[in-house]
Parts: structure tokens; C-alpha cells; sequence
């Protein structure tokens, strides 16, 4: 860009004599200065990965911590929280589930926290820790007797089902406010008893398989071999009732009954599971009742304990008013 030049100072006077003996004027150039650009600075460092690695995992905390605390719950904060804690207990999911049942039970705990939070999910997992101990227990007995579980007692997506359907009914008609807040405690209930009947189920069945002395046919009471559908012991009994005592106490810990609905979750399971092993007595393994399989009679057994403790609720509720 050309620069013009102006005289430093304008002449004082049109006299000759004083431009003569006046000095010469510098002339400065109009064009701005422009910036300094440093020579041989050399570039900012590179940010450390360790430090990117930090910032990363800082982000995904608050963004788990988020999820966490989302009250009420999202789909998307529940899918989260739910994914955190089966990447944190991959190691005692895969103990007690194969690969599609894992997936099974991420659907399970995803819907569960949903509908109820991290209250609900927690009482899922502590139906899942006991379940999968007492399944474990003398697993080498019950293998060389023939009535184990399959796969080392590591549970499949049927199992899941057929262990969750009831409960995962309670928890769609209680996110999507069926029959309203009048009924949302009613879901709720259902909830609760419905795992509260299937770990009694499962505890009665092993312990009664591991421990048990005597076995007898719930129909007639006759002896009968461990395993028979439909046999139950005494030992497998009372630790039936514990179970269910264990589970129903969480749920009031966590919130999710009060103490008297404790008492109804309680009648409901022992009612449900005994016509469970009806069924299993009579039906199962029968002509005509080839579909009838276990997993079947599991989603039967926790409906009706669900659909009981619905009813002895209302029972009560409509007697003391």
C-alpha cells in the first residue's frame, strides 16, 4: 500500500529569509504501524492426553451424576444409570445369567428405574443377589442329582421373563398413570409382591433341593422324590417365608411399601406360590400340557401373587373406611 508523506512540522511563515534559515522538515509516513509479529516463538505445547483423559472422564461422571439424580426419571437417565451399573456388576451378572439373559434383565432394570427409580431398582437386585446364591448353593449336589439348573444355575432370558413379566406389567401401567394417582400406589404394590412371590418361589425350591430331608406331593402329600414338580419340604417352606419376609422388608426400607402392605406382599406370595406347586402337581409335564413349561407356570405364579396383593389391598382399604 502506498504511504504519502506529510511534513513533521508547517512552515511558520511565507518569509524566503526564514525558510532559509529554517531546517529541513522530516516527513513521516500516514500508513499505520502495524502489529509486531514475534520472531522464533515457538508454538504452545500440546495438551497433555492424561489431561484429555481427565476432562473426558469428568464429563461422563456429572453426566452419570446427572443421570442418578433425575427426578422423576427419563427413559434416557434410566437407560444411563442402568447401563453404569451393569458395566460396574458385569462380573456378578454374568455368575448367575448368560449373555441374552444379561440383555433381558438391561431391559428388566431399565423399565424398573423408569417406573420407580433407584428404590425399585434396588429391590430387583437384591431379589437377583439372593436368587442367584441359593441357586449356587450345593450346585454340585443338585447336578449329580439331576435337578440343578441348567447352564451352572446361570439363568436364561426365559427365566428373566418369567421371573419379571408381572413386575414389568405393574411398572408400564404405573409410568404411563393407568387408572391415575389413585392406582399408582395399587402398581406399585403389585410390583413388590410380584418379586417378593418369586423369591420365595426360588428360595423354597433350593433349598428345599439342597437341604431338604423329606419331600411331598402338595396334592396328596405323598413322599416324592427332590425335583418332582409340584413337591415341596419343610425346610424349603420356611426358607420360602423368609425370602419373602427378607424382600418385602427392603421394599419397606426402600420406600416402595408401607408395613402393613409388608404383611399383604407376604400372604399374597405364599398363597400364589402354593398354587404354583398345584399347578406344577396336577398339570405339568401332562398330556395335553406339553407347553406348559417352567417358565410358564413362573409368569402364572407371580401374577397371581401381584394380582393378590392388588386385591387384599383393596380389601383392606375398603374394610377400614
Amino acid at each position: 500500500m502506498a504511504c504519502s508523506l506529510l511534513p513533521l512540522h508547517a512552515p511558520l511563515s511565507s518569509s524566503p529569509g526564514l525558510l532559509a534559515s529554517r531546517p529541513a522538515s522530516r516527513a513521516l509516513p500516514l500508513c499505520p504501524r502495524g502489529p509486531r509479529v514475534p520472531r522464533n516463538r515457538p508454538p504452545p505445547p500440546p495438551r497433555a492426553l492424561p489431561d484429555i483423559a481427565a476432562g473426558a472422564a469428568s464429563g461422563i461422571r456429572d453426566a452419570l451424576a446427572d443421570a442418578f439424580l433425575a427426578s422423576p426419571p427419563t427413559w434416557r437417565s434410566a437407560a444411563a444409570s442402568n447401563l453404569a451399573v451393569f458395566v460396574a456388576g458385569s462380573p456378578v451378572l454374568l455368575s448367575g445369567l448368560s449373555a441374552s439373559g444379561v440383555a433381558a434383565s438391561y431391559l428388566l432394570g431399565t423399565l424398573t428405574w423408569r417406573a420407580f427409580g433407584p428404590p425399585g431398582f434396588l429391590l430387583v437386585v437384591a431379589y437377583f443377589v439372593v436368587g442367584t446364591a441359593v441357586t449356587k448353593l450345593k450346585i454340585k449336589q443338585k447336578e449329580a442329582q439331576g435337578v440343578a439348573e441348567k447352564r451352572g444355575g446361570r439363568r436364561g432370558p426365559g427365566s428373566v421373563i418369567g421371573s419379571s413379566a408381572a413386575g414389568c406389567v405393574c411398572a408400564l401401567l404405573s409410568i404411563y398413570h393407568v387408572g391415575g394417582a389413585t392406582f399408582s400406589e395399587l402398581w406399585r404394590l403389585g410390583f413388590v409382591a410380584s418379586f417378593c412371590t418369586k423369591l420365595s418361589d426360588t428360595v423354597s425350591s433350593e433349598i428345599g433341593k439342597a437341604f431338604g430331608r423329606t419331600t411331598y406331593l402338595v396334592t396328596t402329600f405323598k413322599v416324592v422324590p427332590r425335583g418332582t414338580e409340584g413337591a415341596i419340604s419343610i425346610e424349603g417352606t420356611l426358607a420360602g417365608i423368609l425370602g419373602s419376609v427378607f424382600l418385602a422388608s427392603v421394599g419397606y426400607l426402600l420406600g416402595q411399601v408401607n408395613i402393613s402392605q409388608v404383611a399383604v406382599c407376604l400372604l399374597a406370595s405364599q398363597i400364589a406360590n402354593y398354587g404354583e406347586s398345584y399347578i406344577g402337581a396336577t398339570l405339568q409335564d401332562k398330556e395335553g400340557f406339553e407347553w406348559l413349561n417352567n417358565d410358564i407356570v413362573n409368569v402364572m405364579n407371580i401374577s397371581i401373587g401381584a394380582i393378590l396383593a392388588v386385591l387384599i389391598q383393596q380389601l383392606v382399604v375398603n374394610w377400614s373406611s
